[in-house]
């Protein structure tokens, strides 16, 4: 049998590249696939044609757009689409998806009906993102509203570039709602993730979005040429990143979420209610998500709670992909689960913190294999805000679990993507309503990873990619 060949799509047609990297399955080392790499030469050749991905989407309504992204969802879910010189069924993604990301299959399956959610809720969503706006307005570039008055605005790019991760497929659904508000895509794929852009960018051909939109591309050196060469660029990474691009307003930088549970001292009593929301946030998509809580904030009970978190996950173990009940995910480039066990036990070596998970467990907290290495889930006490594991976010299920007064909580939790508060104190809720470094709120025992697609996530992608303009029209 012949080895899959990914190719690269520009603008839509299937580009094979003699140059070609394997990817290889994450736990035996098979071959997988050979994937098609480019250059950042052909990358910025092929944007010089971006205006034209714009033209063909606006030649459609908004509302028919809308249409085709539903149904391209449905062909994601449930269609055997083009693949290179072959082809590729959902099952056959999902395997595929797992073998290079180190994924359990049920967590692939799990984020596909999540990308298949948001296609299929599209014309909601878009309703809720632009806060009732008449598409047409955007389309045609101005217009009246509801009330009568005259609005207009400007698309800032012809595309929207995004650089993407391996780390978790669902972050595509981020990019998805760029078709809708007639901008095209300029995908580059992450090296161990290459199947869910790709599969999701054909579909929308098969469902019929102009193939001149979309451009899928693979290669390591073509990272920097799309973020040079398009308005508006989505990145992923970590501080770094962030650091590189906090000053450009043409990158979206989705990077740690630092995400968290509040828990105010007129619940904090009752800690035992959420214990399920808490284990949910903590370990669901194997911590890999900037939504998965990474320290849970208490004034007192926070040894017990962090005990009872322990004993729910101490038992969970590497499970082979196949396995329905495998929950957690792999590290497939040597030597980081090592790395950065090593890390938490450095910190955790300067006192005032406490690994529970450490002593209910039978072997160490990195489970290294001849391909791939795993981190067990771990939790830690920490005695106070100052200990620096009290603020850190790690790519497995970690958690830390951190003593702090009420009152000082939302002076020390720092930049949170998702911030569930529990507390029925009116005082705190404001406090929390306003607190500036807390991007999405939950109030009430809301799992951090339990996402409201009608709510904007890490900012309105709609304000991102249109300006709103002053306009008169001569009557």
């Amino acid at each position: 049998m012949d080895m899959i060949h990914l190719p690269a799509l520009r603008w839509g047609e299937p580009y094979e590249s003699l140059d070609t990297v394997e990817t290889v399955h994450f736990d035996t080392g098979e071959p997988v696939a050979k994937v098609s790499q480019v250059l950042p030469a052909m990358v910025k050749r092929d944007l010089r044609l971006a205006p034209r991905a714009q033209s063909a989407l606006r030649s459609e309504s908004p509302a028919r757009i809308i249409e085709r992204i539903e149904r391209a969802g449905e062909l994601f879910e449930s269609a055997e689409l083009p693949l290179g010189s072959g082809s590729q069924t959902p099952a056959e993604f999902i395997h595929q998806q797992s073998s290079t990301t180190g994924l359990p299959e049920a967590m692939c399956r799990a984020n596909m009906a999540k990308l298949v959610g948001v296609c299929r809720e599209m014309g909601a969503i878009m309703d809720s993102l632009t806060r009732g706006l008449d598409f047409e307005i955007l389309a045609r570039g101005y217009g009246f509203d509801g009330a009568g008055r005259m609005l207009s605005y400007h698309a800032n790019t012809d595309v929207l570039g995004a650089v993407l991760p391996s780390n978790s497929p669902g972050v595509h659904t981020l990019w998805i709602p760029a078709v809708p508000l007639q901008v095209g895509l300029c995908l580059k794929t992450g090296s161990q993730e290459p199947w869910a852009p790709y599969r999701m960018a054909v579909a929308m051909i098969q469902a019929g979005i102009p193939k001149e939109a979309v451009a899928v591309y693979h290669g390591q050196a073509v990272g920097q040429t799309v973020v040079e060469s398009c308005g508006r660029t989505m990145v992923f990474g970590g501080q770094q990143v962030i650091d590189l691009y906090k000053s450009n307003p043409g990158v979206q930088v989705h990077g740690p979420g630092y995400s968290k549970i509040v828990i105010g001292d007129d619940a904090v009593d009752d800690w035992r209610k959420h214990l399920d929301m808490m284990v949910d946030s903590v370990f669901l998509n194997s911590g890999r998500s900037c939504i998965n809580a990474s320290s849970i904030w208490v004034s007192r009970h926070g040894e017990e709670i962090a005990q009872a978190i322990a004993e729910r996950l101490c038992e969970v173990r590497p499970l082979d992909p196949q396995d329905p009940e495998a929950s957690l995910a792999a590290f497939t480039v040597a030597g980081v689960a090592e790395a950065v066990s090593g890390m938490i036990d450095g910190e955790l070596a300067q006192g005032g913190a406490t690994d529970v998970t450490a002593k209910l467990r039978d072997c160490d907290r990195a489970v290294t294999r001849e391909h791939c290495s795993y981190l067990l889930p771990t939790v830690v006490h920490c005695e106070s805000a100052d200990h620096p594991l009290a603020n850190r976010e790690f790519m497995f299920p970690f958690v830390s679990v951190v003593e702090c007064p009420e009152d000082e909580m939302l002076e020390r939790i720092g930049p949170t993507l998702v911030c569930s508060g529990i507390t029925n104190n009116e005082s705190l809720r404001r406090k929390l309503v306003t607190c500036p470094t807390i991007d999405r709120l939950n109030i009430g025992p809301i799992p951090t990873v339990r996402l409201n697609w009608l709510q904007p996530h890490e900012g309105n992608i709609v304000e991102w990619l249109y300006q709103p303009r002053a306009f008169q029209l001569a009557s």
